[in-house]
């Protein structure tokens, strides 16, 4: 368990880092799909669906909407 969590924090502070030379449309893009592809596989895990599924509609739909955002 231990193992998994610090791959987890290694790969979240790996992607914080990656967004230091991005515009404003790169970074709501990619923050829009990270946070959409968590919120799906979460109500998907709620509702009795499969989180796969789920996590990769909340990604599509979170990366246009981010996208989109932060293009403004």
């Amino acid at each position: 368990m231990k193992m998994i969590r610090s791959i987890v924090i290694g790969i979240a502070m790996v992607s914080f880092a990656g967004c230091t030379n991005m515009s404003s449309k790169q970074q709501g893009t990619l923050s829009g799909a990270a946070i959409g592809a968590a919120a799906g596989a979460g109500i998907a895990a709620i509702a009795g669906g499969s989180g796969w599924t789920g996590a990769a509609i909340g990604g599509v739909a979170g990366g246009i909407a981010g996208n989109i955002y932060g293009g403004h």
